[in-house]
């Protein structure tokens, strides 16, 4: 095997020894497939020629020189919880694994700063942030898992962003390993901070395909004090998304609006020993947080209940479980070619309509559908798929698959939304990106890439 320029793999992977250490370099065929996908479906499986696990910035840059020498393409992974293929291995690459530099180098608890690694855990972070009444607010659904680094690669969201924001609203700063090997720095330890363009911004959420970030400096929030949960169940799935809006007409804030229809609550029966289901076809769950959450707690009751629901008041020990049933919300699956779960966005007000129309997709491609939402922000989690017996479905099946996820995605765009609120294009998102941004837009992604790596090899067939 040799790699695009003629040179040989095995002489790379010497070099990498050398460079870094032969514990920080593995070729093992036990380990390679691990490190070759992320969670989502897989359109190209390649293995990498070698996976590498630097621990130092300069073991970063060392690797990336090699591979810009002889050609190789590196695409970087925190955890692999990715669902979109963004950490999927390509042809002639080293999978560059930053789960060994898990460091949390300073935590400023004045400045209400944190400087991390990119392979520290969103957990171990917020954890080591409550010690002095502090949380680092982006919280995806597997913050116990996936790491600040591959949260900034997709600008990761999570339950909290309704109020707190995504993952670019909590970053201040950015070290970047640039597909040259050379170091940069970007932003400021500052809340505010205007000086040039933002590339800071830039860099978040670009999945790795202009730099690998080797430094992450965040902005931290208060731990709220007080926490209510209102968990309302609905008849169907369409009431409670216009429970959404009544809440939003009432002005108040929540921390957590999440939505979960009626094969989610079956799913999570079914899994958890829960009974959710025998409360309703629909769950809207809300939480506010601060000094004022049980007068928020107080009027979204109100409008809930005058708009249909069953409203209860959760206890502290239920309040937590249904949170954490949300968080497992898509189950023990990983999504495959059968399996597909979306990421769509659309504007608030048209939550009752696009819902209507996934319910009425699914209908007529003959697919099974469940939904979660981070309804607070519009961000849908629609999963559709197709039954399948030893591993095998026909041709039919797979094309109305196929048709039901192409329309959702088209009818999101047609509300003015967007076909990833916070996953990432990835890999698998590429087919829809061209019905969201016309060439012209493209074209200029694709000179911005050009700009910081010349030579392609920086995560190449993924984002834009």
């Amino acid at each position: 095997m040799t790699t695009t320029d003629g040179g040989c793999v095995g002489s790379l992977v010497e070099e990498l020894v050398g460079a870094l250490g032969a514990g920080q370099v593995c070729t093992a065929e036990e380990i390679m497939p691990t490190y070759a996908v992320d969670q989502a479906p897989v359109l190209d499986y390649q293995l990498p020629l070698a996976v590498v696990f630097p621990r130092t910035v300069p073991e970063v840059q060392a690797a990336v020189r090699l591979c810009a020498a002889q050609g190789v393409s590196v695409v970087a992974r925190g955890a692999g919880t990715g669902v979109s293929g963004g950490a999927h291995a390509s042809r002639n690459c080293i999978v560059l694994s930053l789960e060994r530099m898990n460091r949390i180098l300073d935590l400023n608890a004045d400045d209400e700063t944190a400087v991390v690694e990119p392979g520290v855990v969103n957990a171990a972070l917020n954890e080591a942030a409550a010690e002095y009444g502090l949380m680092y607010a982006p919280d995806p659904a597997s913050f116990r898992t996936s790491t600040i680094g591959g949260n900034v690669a997709t600008n990761a969201g999570g339950l909290r962003c309704a109020k707190y924001g995504v993952t670019r609203d909590s970053v201040l700063a950015l070290d970047v390993v640039l597909a040259d090997g050379s170091l940069i720095h970007t932003g400021h330890q500052t809340f505010k901070g205007v000086a040039g363009y933002d590339l800071t911004g830039l860099f978040v959420g670009s999945e790795g395909t202009l730099g690998i970030v080797v430094g992450v400096t965040v902005r931290l929030k208060y731990l709220p004090r007080d926490i209510r949960t209102v968990a309302a169940f609905y008849p169907d799935f369409r009431q409670a998304a216009a429970g959404v809006l009544a809440v939003g007409r009432a002005r108040v804030q929540p921390a957590i609006m999440e939505l979960l229809d009626g094969g989610t609550l079956a799913q999570l029966d079914h899994l958890h020993g829960s009974d959710l289901s025998s409360r309703g076809r629909s769950l809207l769950l809300i939480q506010t947080d601060g000094f004022g959450a049980a007068a928020e707690a107080d009027v979204v009751r109100s409008v809930l209940a005058a708009g249909g629901a069953t409203v209860s008041t959760e206890s502290t020990a239920e309040a937590e479980q249904l949170v954490e049933l949300r968080r497992n919300s898509r189950g023990v699956e990983v999504d495959d070619q059968y399996r597909v779960g979306e990421d769509v966005a659309v504007p608030r007000s048209r939550l009752v309509d696009y819902v209507a129309a996934l319910e009425d997709l699914a209908a007529k491609h003959h697919v099974k559908l469940k939904v979660v939402a981070h309804a607070g922000d519009g961000n849908l989690h629609p999963t559709f798929w197709i039954d399948r017996q030893d591993n095998a479905v026909d041709a039919d099946a797979m094309g109305r698959l196929n048709l039901a996820l192409d329309a959702s995605v088209v009818a999101a765009l047609d509300m003015g939304g967007t076909i990833t609120g916070e996953h990432g294009v990835g890999q698998y998102k590429l087919r829809w990106l061209g019905l969201e941004q016309p060439e012209p837009v493209r074209e200029l992604q694709r000179s911005i890439k050009a700009l910081f790596d010349p030579a392609g090899i920086l995560n190449p067939g993924k984002a834009i």
